[in-house]
């Protein structure tokens, strides 16, 4: 089942999505995950594996999830990489795109981009694969941000703090990339966000954001989950928040001027609670 993760925009903690059990599951899926790169890093960094690890290749900066061989090749590299998997596999698709957009478009071979998950989940892989890569060695340099988030947590040198992914309070020009997984269709005002990560990002950083995205969207009229109405982004759509993002200073990275770049053979993504099947789009973008 492919749930969405959690959101960041308003000014208050948000419940948590899902309800308490779900809330207890999600805990326990990220002691586990962190606990393992924790220990994973440590070792790699005695044979000095994370400085050599292959960037990832199977998904471009910005491109449309096609098929379910698409995932599932990106699932594949991923475990070649030894980067440990998200659950919901399709998640691995966008999330191994925009880690590949760090690696390629805002580092220098350093591992000391300064990077933000917006809207983050501590159980999201954006950050964990980032870590094994060698990122975050400096205070914050590592952070995720996301309404539901309570007091600052620290995992193995990750910062997740309570934050509005349209109103972030950190300086201007003082990261090098944003991340933004699975968050824009659940309620989150474009233009702010766009301005806000123009705002926060150097001269050529680099805002990388997936969403869920169809090219002749289902009806979601009357469906609802985590607080908003489901929204499926349509190829107008995604046109619309090109031109939102380049009126904010972006550009995007990649083309999608023509109707195959948008279109895909499958719907491989499937969403239980409300019953829809959709696909995923990236789109990555470098502030000018």
């Amino acid at each position: 089942m492919t749930t969405p993760d959690e959101t960041g925009v308003s000014g208050q903690v948000a419940a948590p999505p899902g309800g308490p059990l779900l809330a207890v599951a999600k805990r326990a899926a990220e002691h586990v995950l962190w606990a393992r790169v924790a220990v994973q890093r440590r070792a790699e960094s005695k044979r000095g594996y994370a400085a050599n690890r292959p960037v990832p290749r199977s998904v471009p900066p910005t491109a449309v999830l096609g098929s379910e061989a698409d995932w599932q090749r990106a699932v594949d590299e991923a475990k070649h990489l030894r980067l440990p998997l998200h659950r919901d596999l399709p998640k691995n698709w966008d999330a191994l795109g925009a880690v590949a957009a760090v690696l390629n478009l805002a580092d220098d071979g350093s591992r000391t981009a300064r990077v933000m998950d917006a809207g983050s989940a501590r159980y999201s892989p954006v950050l964990p694969w980032l870590r094994l890569y060698g990122f975050g060695e400096a205070r914050d340099a590592l952070l995720g941000i996301n309404l539901e988030f309570g007091d600052e947590v620290h995992r193995d040198g990750v910062s997740f703090r309570h934050g509005d992914v349209t109103a972030t309070g950190l300086p201007d020009g003082s990261l090098d990339a944003i991340t933004c997984m699975s968050v824009i269709e659940h309620g989150v005002p474009l233009e702010p966000f766009l301005r806000e990560s123009a705002r926060i990002l150097r001269p050529g950083g680099i805002l990388a954001v997936s969403t869920d995205y169809d090219q002749d969207p289902p009806d979601t009229t009357g469906r609802t989950a985590y607080g908003s109405e489901v929204r499926i982004f349509g190829p107008a759509d995604i046109s619309e928040l090109v031109q939102t993002a380049q009126a904010a200073g972006f550009e995007l990275v990649g083309d999608l001027s023509t109707s195959d770049s948008l279109a895909h053979a499958e719907r491989p993504v499937h969403w239980d609670r409300v019953g829809l099947d959709y696909t995923f789009i990236l789109l990555t973008f470098r502030r000018s």
